[in-house]
């Protein structure tokens, strides 16, 4: 079923305007840029960062959809009555009494995590002895133009390669915009930092050998299409400092002493509770 006529052509602005507070309007209902990275977020359980650099605009299209959708529906459930009918009356009570005890439970346990304390001699020694956890990868932050074939990529290429610093990133994100099939496109086929893994072997493999502010001289050839690629930036393979984990650390400690201190707390409820049978 269609959800929302000429969905493609809203999707398509999608990109363009996230830089904007509010993406769309259904019925005067905003959606911003801000709901649908936290609809993402939720989605892949705080893990949307490890999305493919390259599949991250298409997933933000349809997060965007759904949230389209949704309000489309809420929209015409209002207009239906359904707000002032029984069922929904009493399905809402169920479920506010539900996210109520849901809640409470969630801030009781902050509050007893916060009490929890943490020396800076813990800290420093978790870090010392688990360097390895806080490795981070060679990234490369870059900029790509896919098309369909050689000739087309070449061209790309033929304009660019006289060009240098800011001229040249503008003009590639000029022809990205223009020419590129993949979703970046939009963005001027910024793909962000991504670590060697994240990508199509012959894709990575030239990027991560090239320097800060190289474009291809040639087109890279993978199973989506002939790209021209422009390296923005680039950082090699490090490790974290102490003041940058350094919180980290806490917390991930708090919550193994939490454990401990969370079944005190629920012996002593237990002892003071009067529990039948």
């Amino acid at each position: 079923m269609k959800i929302v006529v000429k969905m493609a052509t809203t999707l398509a602005v999608f990109s363009v305007i996230s830089s904007a507070q509010t993406l769309v309007t259904v019925n005067g209902t905003p959606i911003t840029k801000q709901d649908v990275e936290k609809e993402l977020m939720v989605a892949t359980q705080g893990r949307a960062s490890q999305i493919p650099a390259e599949k991250q605009g298409e997933f933000r299209k349809q997060v965007l959809e759904q949230l389209v959708a949704r309000e489309l529906v809420f929209d015409d459930a209002k207009k239906n009555g359904v707000l002032e009918s029984d069922e929904f009356k009493k399905r809402y009570e169920e479920v506010t009494h539900r996210i109520q005890k849901e809640v409470a439970i969630q801030v009781w346990q902050k509050r007893e995590v916060d009490k929890i304390k943490i020396s800076e001699k813990e800290l420093k020694d978790y870090y010392d002895a688990n360097k390895e956890e806080f490795v981070e990868d060679a990234t490369v932050n870059a900029r790509h133009i896919l098309v369909a074939d050689e000739a087309a990529a070449k061209d790309a290429i033929s304009k660019l390669k006289p060009l240098k610093g800011d001229t040249l990133k503008n003009k590639f994100a000029e022809i990205a915009k223009e020419k590129s099939t993949c979703a970046s496109a939009a963005e001027g086929g910024n793909l962000g930092y991504f670590t060697k893994e994240q990508m199509v072997a012959e894709f990575s493999n030239k990027a991560f050998s090239m320097k800060k502010g190289d474009i291809t001289t040639e087109p890279v050839k993978t199973q989506f299409g002939y790209h021209v690629i422009y390296v923005e930036d680039t950082k090699q393979k490090s490790t974290r400092s102490f003041a940058e984990v350094k919180s980290v650390i806490e917390q991930r400690l708090k919550m193994e002493k939490a454990k401990t201190v969370m079944m005190g707390k629920m012996q002593e409820l237990e002892k003071k509770a009067v529990i039948k049978q």
